[in-house]
């Protein structure tokens, strides 16, 4: 399959936790750091784009397609997107706690090649929303059983 990769945090526990979400369908959105892009010169992504969800051992599981894209200060992330991020969160303070957490986190720094980086609220993020169209795991079981 030709298609980029969708990396939902990074491999471990917490990726494995967001792919399950995925997977079942009450993780319809993510966030990303607009500076990771601009380090990265990567684009962004844009509705119609389809990628393949890989699991902590990089197996692809899914293909997502994106529905929408939303570049917005961190202050202005609302309740809707905090919930369809599927990770549990029922107001934007739980939601940005758990973010903030994260890329604060050993990894991100370590990733950005800055090991103070910190998010404000005028820091600029990529809200990114998501479906799925095809399920992979499926496919490699139902090839596993022949």
């Amino acid at each position: 399959m030709d298609l980029p990769q969708f990396e939902l945090g990074f491999p471990g526990p917490l990726r494995d936790q967001l792919v399950s979400a995925v997977l079942s369908g009450a993780k319809t959105a993510t966030t990303g750091l607009l500076t990771e892009y601009e380090r990265d010169d990567e684009p962004l992504p844009s509705a119609g784009q389809r990628s393949v969800v890989p699991d902590s051992a990089g197996r692809p599981v899914a293909v997502i397609e994106v529905t929408g894209v939303r570049v917005v200060r961190l202050a202005e992330a609302d309740r809707a997107h905090a919930q369809d991020e599927g990770e549990g969160h029922t107001t934007v303070a739980a939601w940005r706690a758990a973010h903030e957490a994260f890329w604060h986190g050993p990894d991100v720094r370590t990733a950005l090649g800055d090991p103070e980086f910190t998010v404000d609220d005028d820091t600029l993020v990529v809200l990114e929303r998501f479906r799925i169209v095809e399920r992979l795991e499926s496919r490699r079981a139902s090839a596993q059983e022949r």
